[in-house]
């Protein structure tokens, strides 16, 4: 089973505001990402969708869209205690892997997260989304590295263990996947 972790939890200090109630495009930020991966759910039966959030509306879209919610109760002293309330929730068995999703990134496509499902396989460790050579998220971990990402501390990731020369990479269709809105003056 796939597991993905969609992060809706950040303080949006560099923003000046929840940038993921920030409206893009007709909706808030969060739902472009969260309506993405819930349809994607919906036509696949290898993975399941937990939204971890600290505030209520993002957690009612993702009640609404048929995901389990998980407030993250720490999530204000960095991503790791955000990815470890969502581990926290699943029930994680050999042979499975954790899929994480930032909710910043609006312009991400359905196919190219597939594309990142579809590369879990036995002896895969770890990969991640790319365009060329720009690394960037969402990433993926085999289960077996839980316990590495509970260890996590702080408004760290998982960057370090990305870093393992066996670690596969999924091409993004177009570099505007990969970006994230960090700044009202990121806002496209």
């Amino acid at each position: 089973m796939k597991h993905i972790l969609y992060l809706a939890a950040g303080s949006s200090r560099r923003f000046g505001e929840n940038k993921l109630l920030h409206e893009l495009d007709g909706k808030p930020l969060y739902r472009h990402g969260l309506d993405m991966l819930a349809g994607l759910v919906k036509a696949r039966n290898d993975c399941t969708l937990t939204v971890v959030s600290r505030y209520d509306e993002v957690l009612d879209g993702a009640r609404a869209c048929g995901a389990r919610a998980v407030y993250g109760t720490d999530s204000e002293r960095g991503q790791s205690y955000t990815v470890r309330a969502g581990l926290d929730a699943l029930d994680l068995r050999e042979g499975d892997f954790i899929v994480s999703v930032v909710a910043d990134q609006p312009y991400l496509t359905a196919d190219t997260v597939a594309r990142l499902l579809d590369a879990a396989a036995p002896g895969v460790p770890c990969a991640r989304v790319c365009f060329g050579e720009r690394r960037g998220n969402p990433t993926m971990f085999a289960a077996e590295f839980a316990p590495a990402l509970r260890a996590l501390r702080g408004d760290e990731g998982g960057r370090a263990l990305l870093r393992r020369p066996d670690c596969v990479t999924v091409q993004a269709a177009n570099e505007r996947e990969l970006y994230d809105i960090d700044t009202r003056d990121s806002v496209q």
